[in-house]
């Protein structure tokens, strides 16, 4: 299909075909969770291994002091809960860029990224299915959290859905960049262990920064430089019914950042995937 041709078919869409256009990304991508159901149970896995085991050794070595948004001491499980709701998302994301790997070598996201929406649409409405399903995900672990006795206000679950949103946008945007730059399956281990444990580690998910800096300055520092830990903050935060405008100021950013630099990757005129002669479009 032309440039000149792809151009005017985007001046002749309605917001009616605009939505028809989503429903079919969001339901594409409905039914691939819903057929891969160990995804599920591997979401939960994960949180729930730590808040089940590690938390209960950590609660007598590691005390986490008042400090915002928490108003009195906490225990672990309580303090953990909010990076367990972000690592969720950051594997989720990181899922949903392995799927793109897939359908780039079976040829599903040829077919995607040829037709004549605009890419920066297609893009962002595959973005906004991995979020939504992200976020059903961390309900989920909320729920089995609160049968465990980790509670958050009431209006807290309420609050944190549009942090989650945002978080989830930001992580999402981010495995959809690095899906651009992974050639084959098989390097998607190399990006677990490279891209994800670090950004997981390196940040407030699992202890407080002031206890990082005593420690180690140096680390402090990549853990103050890590956008999952900004990520983190905010969810905190928020399903404590308080917003640290820092943490969302970095969030917007970051999402705004990645994908914008998803959406130049997967211009077969500008982006990587161009260069490398991949099936992008």
């Amino acid at each position: 299909m032309s440039v000149g041709a792809t151009n005017g078919g985007r001046r002749g869409f309605t917001l009616g075909q605009y939505l028809i256009c989503l429903h079919g990304i969001a339901w594409r991508e409905a039914l691939r969770f819903v057929h891969q159901r160990e995804r599920f149970i591997s979401a939960l896995v994960r949180p729930l291994v730590w808040l089940f085991i590690f938390a209960a050794g950590f609660r007598q070595i590691l005390g986490v002091s008042i400090i915002p948004p928490y108003q009195t001491y906490v225990l672990y499980e309580d303090y953990v809960t909010p990076g367990l709701m972000a690592m969720i998302q950051l594997f989720n994301g990181m899922q949903s860029s392995l799927s793109m790997v897939y359908d780039r070598e079976m040829g599903n996201m040829r077919m995607l990224l040829v037709s004549p929406f605009p890419r920066w649409f297609l893009l962002t409405g595959k973005l906004l299915a991995s979020t939504s399903v992200s976020v059903l995900q961390v309900y989920a672990y909320l729920f089995v959290a609160w049968l465990w006795g980790v509670e958050a206000p009431a209006w807290g679950y309420v609050a944190v859905f549009p942090a989650l949103a945002l978080t989830g946008m930001m992580l999402g945007a981010l495995g959809m960049l690095l899906s651009s730059v992974i050639r084959q399956l098989e390097n998607f281990a190399g990006v677990m262990n490279f891209v994800i444990f670090p950004m997981f580690f390196a940040s407030s998910a699992l202890y407080p920064l002031w206890l990082v800096q005593q420690s180690s300055p140096v680390v402090y520092t990549i853990c103050r430089l890590n956008p999952f830990t900004y990520a983190v903050e905010l969810i905190r935060f928020a399903l404590y019914e308080r917003i640290d405008w820092t943490s969302l100021a970095v969030v917007v950013a970051m999402t705004i950042l990645f994908t914008t630099g998803a959406i130049i990757a997967y211009d077969p005129a500008r982006g990587l995937i161009a260069r490398r002669g991949g099936g992008a479009g």
